[in-house]
């Protein structure tokens, strides 16, 4: 009985303290704040990202080796690709973003720069890679390539057809390459300067490379097919002086 009367208790006491509650007021959805405008570019210097850089001047630009690798990857028993860079490498291109069919590129390799991540330091793994069954770089120090041909596909894809000159055999090989876009100058860098991102597949047999080659229908041993990757920036004249006026 006290239980039900304390009940009864507390539903008046409820009732009570909703009655005399303050009414509650409706209020509208507050509204979001307006975007802030984007910020201006500084006036007087061209955008250091523009994909299409139409100021970037034509002629003749060297490479940036600071900013550039080459790496090559090959089936390693069909469990992965091993990987490996030549360390040092050249290159001079002439180059003009509004006709890039007339682009012209000649690069040499150091044969004896090749570089593995093989870890024992017992093994001299990338002294084996530069001997007479591989690159022969003794005989043969200088990997070289030059351009026959590049096709402009569009949005800024390019097809590269050129020369690849290994262990004094000249092959063709393609490139499939982008440009990646240039600027005329920026606050910290005096000089024209355009990227570019490129691939392509060889095989190494038609360069009398084939130790290790697997028989058909297997994978145990190093690949025939050998991909290349490429990322490259080159540096191109002083942006010229806007002419002062008195």
């Amino acid at each position: 009985m006290k239980r039900f009367v304390l009940l009864l208790a507390l539903g008046a006491l409820a009732a009570c303290s909703q009655k005399n509650a303050p009414p509650q007021v409706q209020t509208e959805p507050a509204q979001a704040a307006p975007a802030a405008a984007p910020a201006a570019e500084p006036a007087g210097e061209p955008s250091a990202t523009a994909a299409h850089a139409s100021d970037v001047p034509a002629g003749d630009y060297k490479l940036d080796k600071a900013h550039s690798t080459l790496i090559f990857r090959v089936n390693h028993l069909g469990f992965s690709r091993f990987t490996a860079r030549f360390r040092r490498f050249d290159a001079q291109l002439r180059f003009d973003p509004r006709n890039v069919t007339a682009t012209q590129l000649t690069a040499a390799i150091d044969a004896r720069s090749i570089e593995t991540d093989y870890p024992d330091p017992k093994y001299d793994f990338n002294g084996e890679l530069q001997g007479e069954p591989w690159l022969n770089a003794v005989k043969f120090p200088e990997i070289a390539f030059r351009t026959t041909q590049v096709e402009d596909l569009g949005n800024d894809a390019l097809r590269v057809h050129g020369e690849l000159t290994l262990r004094g055999v000249t092959k063709p090989i393609v490139l499939d390459a982008k440009y990646n876009g240039g600027y005329l100058r920026h606050p910290m860098d005096p000089q024209a300067r355009v990227g570019f991102s490129a691939q392509g597949v060889l095989r190494r047999s038609d360069f009398g490379i084939s130790g290790g080659i697997p028989p058909a229908g297997s994978n145990l041993g190093v690949g025939d097919q050998v991909s290349v990757i490429i990322e490259s920036e080159f540096i191109g004249p002083p942006a010229p002086q806007a002419d002062s006026k008195p």
